[in-house]
């Protein structure tokens, strides 16, 4: 289950991201970045945070946890800023934040490098999701108290912006996976294939799409109502799934292909 929250104080921006995401206080005293439905990236990022940050907990992957929070307009009042102003009324209702993690410090290779199980585990992760954005430039990971941890999954499931290349995806290899950040650590792909394939099935593919809100998936004039494009959502992953050792091989050759 997914805690919902509503939001009582906009702190402050995070202008890293594209979704131009924020730190906001809720009524439950926590501390959240919040990504807004409003952003330029609109839902479709909402909809990619909430099932790849599911998948990767589903995987034991370390995840902020996730939670809907509800964001009323009139919070726009108090912002002298008006790009925030109309951030925030253009996202009044449902949205989606992850918990806050104070003095947590961007992931540097160098610095601290993952052992060969955990990025192995990572890379199949971002190969079966196709996040396109945990690169060297942008590793959207983060260390705090010496553990890693994924954030911001929001570039992923980039076939759901051109559903007509989604069966093409679900059965091909993840080229993009050559420029992963911990692909010269992922020594150990074979295991974290048996490892990780074995802990998802279609029960809980449905369960995590499930999780998307109706509001989110508007717009679609290709799908009759929201559960006819929950299930586009269901069989490509169960597609994924099943053919996963294109995208396994990808890696696998892409990793060789740096040493």
């Amino acid at each position: 289950m997914i805690r919902s929250v509503e939001a009582t104080r906009y702190v402050t921006p995070l202008r890293e991201g594209g979704s131009l995401p924020a730190v906001v206080e809720a009524d439950d005293d926590g501390m959240y970045v919040m990504k807004f439905r409003g952003a330029g990236q609109g839902a479709k990022a909402l909809v990619a945070e909430l099932i790849g940050g599911e998948f990767a907990r589903l995987l034991g992957l370390p995840m902020p946890e996730i939670v809907f929070i509800d964001l009323d307009p009139d919070l726009a009042a108090t912002e002298p800023d008006s790009e925030i102003q109309h951030l925030i009324r253009a996202s009044a209702g449902c949205n989606l934040a992850l918990d806050y993690l104070p003095g947590a410090i961007n992931f540097d290779p160098a610095v601290e490098p993952p052992n060969a199980d955990l990025a192995s585990r990572i890379v199949w992760f971002d190969a079966f999701v196709c996040n396109v954005d945990r690169t060297a430039r942008n590793t959207n990971l983060l260390v705090w108290h010496h553990r890693l941890t994924l954030i911001d999954h929001g570039a992923a499931l980039y076939f759901h912006h051109d559903w007509d290349s989604a069966a093409r995806i679900a059965t091909g290899p993840f080229a993009r996976i050559a420029d992963h950040v911990l692909l010269p650590f992922a020594t150990a792909l074979d295991a974290a294939d048996a490892a990780l394939s074995a802990r998802i099935t279609e029960a809980d593919i449905r369960r995590i799409v499930a999780l998307v809100p109706d509001a989110w998936l508007a717009g679609e004039s290709r799908f009759a109502d929201a559960d006819v494009h929950r299930a586009a959502y269901v069989e490509f992953f169960c597609t994924r799934l099943a053919h996963r050792s294109a995208f396994v091989g990808e890696a696998q050759r892409a990793h060789a292909a740096g040493l």
